[in-house]
């Protein structure tokens, strides 16, 4: 499986070469490298552990500088596949992907607070006519007269978003090793600065 870390910079449009336009993400990859290597016999479940976007030592706790090694990452994600012929230190860029690869992307959506049944679930409200004042925005009956109670799982007003997404078939427009950007069909979730894993 090939995978990277990457964070969502802003939207463009890329221009293909047949002339047709497509909506397009920018993500900013960052070159991942190996800090653990799990295994069945000693772990119970085989998986790369990766760190990526390097920060100042002071910034981490000496526990997690001693299971780094020495290293000093941002964000630490293990992703469930074989080690293969890697080692710890390995790096890994984003060149293992290419221009037309499909791929699977997950990140955390924007936070957007308490929010009313409307926007949350997209329910349509009230009448505006016929004597209905002052529910146009309201949920309406939540319960039944026989139970005497809110049924669980009722959708209503709560917190919305700060979910994890995954969006899967993605296609990949181009690949800048240059830069280390790679520019995704469509939207991802979240908001600039979102980190976003990319598997294919």
């Amino acid at each position: 499986m090939k995978f990277t870390l990457a964070k969502k910079q802003h939207m463009t449009q890329f221009f293909a070469e047949d002339g047709t336009v497509h909506p397009a993400t920018v993500l900013a990859a960052s070159t991942l490298t190996v800090t653990a290597i799990k295994t069945k016999e000693r772990d119970g479940y085989e998986a790369i552990q990766v760190g990526a976007f390097e920060q100042k030592k002071e910034r981490l706790s000496k526990a997690l500088l001693g299971h780094l090694k020495g290293g000093s990452f941002k964000e630490v994600k293990e992703f469930r596949t074989p080690g293969g012929d890697l080692a710890l230190g390995a790096r890994i860029a984003c060149d293992i992907f290419s221009k037309g690869d499909i791929v699977t992307i997950s990140s955390i959506s924007k936070g957007k607070g308490f929010q009313g049944p409307m926007k949350r679930h997209g329910m349509s409200g009230g009448w505006g006519q016929h004597g209905q004042k002052h529910s146009a925005r309201e949920i309406g009956s939540i319960g039944a007269t026989g139970p005497q109670r809110v049924f669980k799982g009722k959708r209503m007003a709560g917190r919305m978003g700060s979910d994890r997404v995954t969006q899967k078939s993605v296609k990949i427009l181009d690949v800048d090793l240059a830069s280390g950007l790679i520019l995704v069909k469509g939207a991802v979730p979240g908001k600039r600065g979102t980190l976003v894993e990319i598997k294919g």
